[in-house]
């Protein structure tokens, strides 16, 4: 038996939970659509959209706050297309749209509707992805090992 049949062999007997396809495939479709989401709403503030600029002059942090929001969005709708970072993407939306709902809640006026929903989203992707993440930067499988040669024993041979 070499290394890479008693790994697998090690890998099979541990009961390992993997996403199921349906769960997978649903997050998938839900990713692809908030990605989609994002990138308008970052692409609208990083491009100096009236009703943006107007937004971010009423919170008064200053338009810095904008480009600073815009590539928090952009940023995290491309990791949310990239597996092995998903989880972190969704996590700094979560973030982001907790502030967004504050700023309504607190200064904006208006509905808060629009970020929650996208808080929430978020929060679906995040939990369901945290499994995926874990596993790839917490729990890496290590790298084979070439098999090291037995030296013969000189004492055998006399």
């Amino acid at each position: 038996m070499n290394a890479k049949t008693i790994n697998k062999t090690v890998r099979q007997a541990s009961p390992q939970k993997s996403p199921s396809t349906a769960k997978n495939i649903l997050l998938w479709i839900l990713q692809v659509l908030v990605a989609l989401a994002f990138l308008g709403a970052g692409f609208a503030k990083l491009s100096g959209q009236p009703m943006m600029i107007e937004m971010f002059d009423k919170l008064g942090l200053g338009q810095w706050f904008r480009y600073l929001t815009g590539s928090i969005e952009l940023g995290s709708a491309i990791m949310l297309l990239i597996p092995r970072i998903t989880f972190v993407g969704a996590a700094l939306l979560v973030c982001t749209m907790t502030g967004a709902v504050a700023a309504h809640l607190f200064k904006l006026g208006g509905s808060p509707a629009p970020p929650l929903v996208l808080l929430a989203l978020s929060g679906v992707i995040t939990w369901g992805r945290f499994d995926g993440f874990t596993k790839s930067f917490f729990n890496p499988v290590p790298p084979e090992k070439p098999p090291v040669p037995i030296q013969p024993d000189e004492t055998l041979e006399a």
